[in-house]
């Protein structure tokens, strides 16, 4: 879902044991030209140090009404770990920023306001979701947020910019570490869909080249964080063979594998499927689409399992005109969706669409002529028991106003993880 910027909702049994606590920076700090691997990561941290991320959407604070403040109403901000705040753009070979407005312009009333005190108009004073944001780590100091950059609709610039990294890197750490808001952010997240396999463009950049972008980063970056999202597309020659994710896992501090939007209403007469199954199953209508097979493939590559986030959609995908309950039905195009057609927010489909039925480690729902699946707070407990069994180092999500108002799926996440 991250694949959506502005359309007020965004676009895994692997006997491994020891779970790593991913909540600090990665274990070295390599010059960018000459670096070589970081030392293993420590495997030996408590289960209840798992990552827990969830996305914030910058544009989530128009139609949708999302603020900051909502996440300490939930009770979200005692359940997670990290925060990628998105989305920054890519422009000209440099990071900029997306939306300067939300980002630290938009006056926050009292009311509004995390702390309880309204913003000001002094010269020089920060504003808008920075702010918010400041004053949320302030009160819960052990969240840590990161600038994502990219996202489908902005990932078309990542190809310009990796004709040089070292400038491309140094843009961004200059952008997210800007004076105007010191101690907002932690370090960086790119979410580059994807690396030399066609995505929002193509490119001829070459399977090395997720390597050297990480490599880049972690010389600018130093000892802050330093991720990226990327594909879960595992089939044979898809997207996790396009690009050397392994190489770039030694200079990340996590990879969070977007395990969700396998299968939607962009197929518009269906077969109706589960758009982020844990396993595959019989009919599936595409093999290796799918959480385990995607993590599997990369674990192969070589990604240590701990450095991998499970990724968990807090919305559905859904298809109108379908008769039939169970997956594989045909239809006749997407379901109506609030801000989209064919997507809807969890929060939503709890109370219009119940799950009545579950494939794969995921629930789908029939109700009238829709068919929906979307992960529940149930199904997220059997995905997060098979993530720890795996060893993976937690969890993310896309994204946060998803949730209902008493952020149940954040804290099914929360609990599943330990």
């Amino acid at each position: 879902m991250k694949t959506k910027i502005l359309t007020g909702i965004a676009a895994l049994a692997l006997p491994l044991t020891g779970i790593v606590a991913l909540t600090g920076p990665a274990q070295a700090t390599p010059d960018a030209d000459t670096a070589e691997a970081p030392a293993a990561a420590d495997t030996t941290a408590a289960p209840s140090n798992h990552v827990n991320l969830g996305y914030f959407a910058e544009w989530g604070v128009y139609d949708r009404g999302y603020h900051v403040k909502d996440i300490v109403d939930s009770g979200t901000a005692d359940e997670i770990t990290h925060i990628n705040y998105a989305f920054g753009n890519v422009q000209n070979g440099e990071c900029t920023v997306g939306d300067s407005y939300a980002a630290y312009d938009r006056a926050y009333t009292a009311a509004e306001s995390v702390s309880g005190v309204a913003d000001t108009w002094e010269p020089g004073a920060l504003r808008g979701n920075f702010n918010q944001l400041r004053q949320l780590k302030e009160q819960y100091p052990d969240i840590q947020v990161l600038w994502s950059f990219g996202g489908w609709t902005w990932s078309g610039g990542f190809a310009q910019a990796m004709q040089d990294p070292q400038r491309f890197a140094q843009s961004c750490y200059d952008l997210v570490n800007d004076p105007r808001w010191a101690g907002v952010f932690d370090g960086i997240d790119l979410d580059w869909e994807y690396p030399n396999a066609c995505g929002l463009t193509c490119d001829s950049s070459g399977p090395e080249v997720f390597e050297e972008m990480m490599q880049a980063f972690r010389g600018a970056f130093g000892d802050q964080l330093v991720t990226a999202a990327i594909t879960a597309d595992a089939s044979d020659g898809g997207k996790i063979d396009a690009a050397d994710y392994a190489g770039g896992a030694q200079y990340a501090d996590y990879l969070a594998v977007m395990t969700y939007d396998f299968f939607g209403a962009f197929n518009a007469t269906g077969p109706t499927a589960p758009h982020s199954p844990l396993t595959t199953y019989d009919g599936i209508p595409q093999q290796g689409f799918d959480s385990q097979s995607a993590i599997e493939k990369l674990v192969a590559q070589g990604v240590p399992p701990e450095k991998l986030l499970l990724g968990i959609g807090f919305y559905g995908r859904g298809w109108n005109g379908v008769t039939q309950s169970e997956p594989g039905g045909t239809a006749t195009g997407a379901a109506p969706g609030t801000y989209e057609a064919g997507i809807e927010d969890y929060k939503v489909l709890a109370g219009r669409c119940p799950a009545n039925g579950t494939v794969a480690g995921t629930a789908y729902a029939h109700c009238g002529n829709e068919w929906w699946s979307y992960d529940t707070p149930e199904t997220i407990a059997g995905k997060m028991d098979w993530a720890t069994n795996a060893g993976l180092g937690g969890a993310f999500f896309w994204e946060l106003s998803g949730d209902t108002a008493d952020g149940e799926l954040v804290r099914a996440i929360s609990t599943g993880l330990g």
